[in-house]
């Protein structure tokens, strides 16, 4: 794609592309040149509220349609995503500043996920159980929820639409989505080629465009019953003090300051191969990087001298020629991860590797920041407390295991970890001990479907994928049988 992307209509409420009706419109920039890509509107609140509304009509006959009826046309999604693999890669890549095979392995995952969650259109279970007196059964029937909002970050643009999509329509909920005002194209492509292909029900799944203001419409709304958010601490925390004045339901995937402990006998080229691919997947844009790494004593200097090394090697350019890493998503993005480096300069650390933008001429234009390797620090720095979201390895020596799960779990995060060893009792320990929701051990990051994956502390709350994360999208309802 190159241009401005131009459509017919605004945003896409019950069954239908509306044109606007007075918003502002938000430009979209491709982030390797600064280019504007596409002009969408931002919802108004009448357009929010006429979302919420063909959602909430449409559910009821959704609900009560067969789950398998529901998971066939789920399963229509996965097709399409994979039938038009090609064409929504290039707009993540354009949009996002993806390199194009990780764009396109997005697309591939996002079409597993589905195909995943429609598999639960004949595992939605209940219970069956005694009554407490003569001729009684209790059941305990799972239903929707009813409405759910989704409100979906710039990282991974469908694969996290896909994410809140899927489970929520198989369980035979109505679904409003709105995309990041960064990364907004990919989804609205994504919602043409459903419409077009997959026979939803108009209202089933409606998608409105904008930045803050539209998600705080949605949120507030009464007529919401479920807020599916992934994003930001801070952008969680509000939405659940908004939520609170309905009760409504959050599930929040927030942030993440993963922990990487490579061990004494850990294999060094592995460790530094694996950490290294957790922390500049995505430009180090993920909320399950390795963002800071404890070494015991004993290999630090091995470990820290090889990961500088093979940091060096890493590719960085334009994303449609596939590099190891591309942009950053936007200049906030990049001014945050230039902050974050300076502040651990101010504060004693020595960079070992890049610390600033590429130099070459090829780089003036866009978002981009070099691989950096960051040594002589200690716990208590900026950089090993606070989020950054760039591709930003800081090493820190530790002495002990009981060290090491003590910086580890010094965090007011808890999304994932990560260990690097070869002994069975440390990795029991530290599997134990370590606390976070999800621990990766001897390989790098990526989750499966049919686990789950959640943060604790304050990375969040609910849950996504497996069972646990299908089964939050639905409510337990108990029926008392008696039939003397």
């Amino acid at each position: 794609m190159s241009g401005t992307y131009h459509r017919t209509g605004g945003h896409y409420i019950d069954g239908q592309w509306r044109e606007p009706s007075g918003g502002s419109e938000v430009d979209v920039r491709d982030p390797a040149s600064e280019a504007v890509i596409a002009e969408l509107p931002t919802a108004t609140s009448e357009e929010v509220a006429a979302a919420v509304e063909a959602a909430n009509e449409a559910q009821t006959e959704w609900g009560r349609r067969p789950a398998k009826e529901r998971g066939e046309l789920v399963r229509e999604v996965a097709d399409v995503l994979l039938d038009h693999k090609d064409e929504l890669a290039e707009l993540i890549v354009e949009e996002q500043g993806k390199p194009r095979s990780v764009a396109e392995g997005e697309i591939e995952a996002s079409a597993d996920l589905a195909e995943y969650m429609a598999e639960w259109d004949r595992r939605i279970e209940g219970d069956i159980l005694p009554g407490d007196v003569r001729d009684e059964s209790i059941h305990l029937q799972r239903q929707p929820v009813g409405v759910v909002a989704g409100i979906i970050p710039w990282n991974y643009p469908i694969a996290v639409f896909v994410r809140k999509f899927a489970p929520a329509l198989v369980a035979g909920n109505a679904l409003v989505a709105k995309p990041s005002e960064l990364t907004p194209v990919a989804t609205l492509r994504l919602t043409e080629l459903i419409d077009e292909h997959v026979d939803l029900p108009d209202g089933v799944f409606n998608l409105v465009f904008g930045a803050g203001e539209a998600g705080a419409q949605l949120v507030q709304s009464s007529d919401v019953d479920m807020i599916s958010m992934t994003g930001n601490v801070e952008t969680g925390k509000e939405i659940m003090r908004q939520a609170a004045d309905n009760l409504t339901e959050v599930s929040l995937e927030l942030g993440g300051k993963a922990p990487a402990i490579v061990w004494k006998d850990a294999d060094v080229d592995e460790a530094v191969e694996d950490v290294l691919t957790a922390r500049i997947t995505n430009t180090g844009q993920v909320c399950t990087c390795a963002e800071r790494v404890y070494v015991h004593s004993d290999v630090r200097e091995e470990f820290e001298r090889k990961y500088v090394e093979a940091a060096r090697e890493v590719t960085i350019g334009d994303p449609k020629d596939d590099p190891d890493m591309g942009p950053q998503v936007s200049e906030r993005e990049l001014e945050k991860t230039a902050a974050a480096v300076d502040r651990a300069r101010e504060q004693g650390a020595e960079v070992l590797l890049g610390g600033s933008a590429p130099d070459d001429g090829a780089f003036e234009s866009g978002y981009w920041y070099e691989p950096t390797v960051v040594g002589g620090v200690d716990q208590e720095m900026d950089i090993m407390q606070r989020e950054v979201f760039g591709p930003v390895t800081p090493i820190m020596e530790v002495d002990s295991l009981d060290e090491a799960i003590e910086y580890a779990n010094d965090s007011r995060y808890g999304l994932s970890a990560y260990l690097f060893t070869d002994d069975y009792q440390v990795a029991m320990r530290a599997a134990e001990e370590l606390e976070f929701g999800e621990t990766y051990i001897n390989r790098t990051l990526g989750e499966s479907w049919h686990g789950h994956h959640i943060g604790w502390n304050q990375s969040g709350l609910g849950g996504e994928d497996g069972k646990y994360g299908f089964l939050k999208y639905t409510q337990l309802k108990t029926v008392y049988h008696n039939y003397a």
